[in-house]
């Protein structure tokens, strides 16, 4: 158990438990009022089912920013006597938000007081009294009546916050919640205080704008750039730790998962279960592609061909038939997930390289193959099986410094998430192996924003890793790109159910000055030879102006629009939605039946869900520049996004 006098200094002092803003914001924040708020101001405005310009938590009212603590509290309870049915939607939106801020200072105030009533038995424990700090949770379960186990969780979080004072004072602020402290918390885990003060700077900024699935990726990133080897030991750990649950259902079914596998290996069976789930949809086996993924897990584990799931009878679709494995593959090949090797076929969505690495897969039409353990493109790491990427899509980015293992910086799988230089380097080696693997090349500007990007018609010529480099760090930073293949969703409905996502160096000094574009590279498991050119046509990204000159006539945008789409904007641009471009429609900004343009200035990928919320009655999306969305909402709140960062 750590030494709580030592995490004291960094404590948040009583008297910060309501922070105090600078004289100018606390003048706008404040209310000039008493500490239990303004009754008499609240019922003396004009109330009304409109919206109002001077409401108290209308959109930039002064209980919309107002810091969380007793006049906030003390306005709330003043709307809520009042009525929340006399307040706009705007207003009704105010009060939510003003809500989450005033639980997360609480939040706050409990773990501050909880971490001190544990420094206090600790303190005790020392001065002899056996057994006090180790029965502090048993004694927290019991005032807040909960289990032991939450109550550990409670006092897990309180003690860890002692060494993370921007996240206490962010969720103080009511700047995050409290699952957004725990996330922090948690990916923090296993760094020592240097190290998880760095992270806390490089994450803290953006923050208050993510929700908590964004800010784990950022944190992710953040702990892996930081301290690539205590990441490393913490999935070493973990991996030893590998097992399979199973647990009943609320429903009254069952589930049964993989805890802590290798994540490249859990990539592909994910793609080769979806590429399976596709073939038997072709083939008439009924179900949404999610029920028939489930299908497929369950007979793979099960020993039963995956076969037995087409129907029989006259619907039954030629080429596959309940005797058979997809394809004519082996029903009961040998390989490290049982029968895979699936390629894709005609209407399966190719397989693309994320930004800055390869990424293959058989696009409509190509020759299937099936994969066995000796094919090549299988991989083994230090603790991972052999795993083939036998058919799907993986979009890998990863900057070329990690590809020639001259960095540690990680890499990202659309999709999935942050992943380590050593797992983004053995999928890249798995990925180089098969044909159709898109190389190619974004360069960003000193904030990592995509401002060019180009696609190289080859691969770069192999040649033993490490050879004729350096042993220093290049100076090169940034993304490369993601390929976008002809059988993406396009813009318009589908017909077929949502399934789940699945250059070379600049020549300058390590220590020039990071301003400017920053270009990356594919990453690939070999160094191309120092006497071979590798050559990529850059296409500029439209910036404040759009000279149209991606334009095109046609209602659906080309391939290579498509493509450039998908690097600009890597996920939906839904304020929050994680869901990968690739899987998102390309959507018109402005109708193209209203004349609005198919090109980069009008383009950009929504998700089905948020595709329908822009054509709902009430909503309004606009793309005032190229790539920058704004969403404005019934309520008549706004919210702009412009797209997630690459790595510099």
């Amino acid at each position: 158990m750590p030494d709580p006098e030592a995490l004291e200094p960094q404590a948040p002092a009583p008297e910060a438990l309501e922070p105090q803003a600078p004289a100018p914001e606390a003048e706008r924040r404040g209310l000039g009022s008493a500490e239990g708020g303004s009754r008499e101001a609240l019922k003396a405005r004009p109330w009304g089912p409109t919206r109002g310009d001077d409401g108290w938590f209308a959109a930039g009212g002064v209980a919309d920013e107002l810091l969380p603590g007793p006049r906030l509290a003390g306005f709330m309870a003043d709307a809520r006597a009042i009525g929340l049915g006399r307040l706009t939607d705007d207003e009704l939106i105010g009060v939510m938000r003003a809500a989450r801020r005033l639980a997360s200072w609480s939040a706050a105030i409990e773990l501050a007081a909880t971490g001190d009533l544990w420094r206090r038995r600790w303190t005790e424990e020392q001065a002899g009294d056996t057994g006090a700090a180790c029965h502090a949770d048993d004694e927290i379960a019991a005032a807040l009546t909960l289990t032991r186990r939450a109550a550990d969780q409670v006092l897990s979080l309180a003690i860890a916050l002692r060494r993370l004072p921007l996240t206490s004072r962010a969720l103080t602020a009511g700047d995050i919640d409290l699952p957004r402290a725990m996330v922090i918390a948690d990916e923090v885990t296993g760094l020592d205080d240097e190290h998880a003060a760095a992270v806390e700077e490089a994450i803290m900024g953006a923050a208050a704008g993510q929700t908590t699935g964004q800010l784990r990726a950022a944190t992710r990133r953040a702990v892996l750039s930081a301290d690539p080897r205590a990441a490393r030991k913490r999935k070493e750990r973990a991996l030893q730790d590998a097992r399979v649950e199973r647990w009943d259902e609320h429903g009254g079914t069952a589930a049964l998962a993989g805890r802590d596998l290798p994540p490249a290996s859990v990539l592909a069976a994910d793609q080769n279960l979806s590429a399976l789930a596709r073939q038997l949809k072709r083939a008439g086996a009924p179900g949404t592609l999610d029920q028939l993924r489930a299908q497929v897990y369950l007979a793979l584990l099960t020993g039963t061909s995956v076969g037995s799931l087409i129907p029989t009878g006259p619907g039954t679709a030629s080429g596959m038939s309940p005797s058979d494995s997809p394809r004519g593959c082996p029903p009961t090949m040998p390989s490290a997930f049982g029968s895979l090797g699936v390629p894709a076929g005609p209407g399966t969505p190719g397989a693309s390289a994320g930004p800055g690495t390869p990424g293959a897969s058989a696009g409509p039409g190509t020759p299937g193959a099936c994969a066995d353990p000796g094919t090549p493109g299988a991989y083994a790491s230090p603790g991972t099986p052999a795993a083939a990427f036998a058919s799907g899509t993986v979009n890998l980015t990863m900057p070329l410094a990690s590809w020639l293992g001259l960095s540690d910086a990680p890499g990202n799988v659309a999709g999935y998430g942050p992943l380590d230089a050593e797992d983004s380097r053995a999928i890249a080696d798995v990925l180089s192996a098969r044909s159709g693997t898109k190389w190619c090349l974004t360069l960003t500007d000193s904030h990592g924003r995509p401002v060019a990007h180009g696609c190289a018609r080859a691969a770069p010529p192999p040649s033993p890793r490490h050879a004729e480099w350096p042993t220093g760090a290049p100076g090169v930073h940034g993304a490369g790109s993601r390929d976008g293949p002809e059988g993406s969703p396009r813009d318009g409905p589908a017909d077929s159910p949502r399934d789940r996502p699945a250059g070379s160096p600049r020549n300058r000094p390590a220590d020039s000055p990071r301003d400017g574009p920053r270009t990356g590279a594919p990453s690939g498991p070999e160094v191309r030879g120092p006497d071979r050119t590798w050559t990529f046509s850059l296409t500029l990204l439209a910036g404040g102006d759009c000279d149209h000159a991606t334009e095109t006539a046609a209602y659906r945008p080309t391939a290579g629009l498509r493509h450039l789409i998908e690097i600009r904007h890597a996920t939906c641009t839904y304020p929050g939605c994680r869901r990968p471009a690739t899987r998102c429609d390309a959507d018109h900004t402005l109708a193209f039946h209203r004349g609005g343009r198919t090109c980069l200035c009008n383009l950009a990928p929504l998700c089905r869900r948020h595709h329908e919320a822009k054509q709902a009655p009430g909503w309004r999306l606009t793309q005032d520049q190229p790539g920058v969305m704004t969403w404005r909402m019934p309520s008549g709140r706004t919210y702009q996004t412009a797209g997630d960062p690459y790595p510099v």
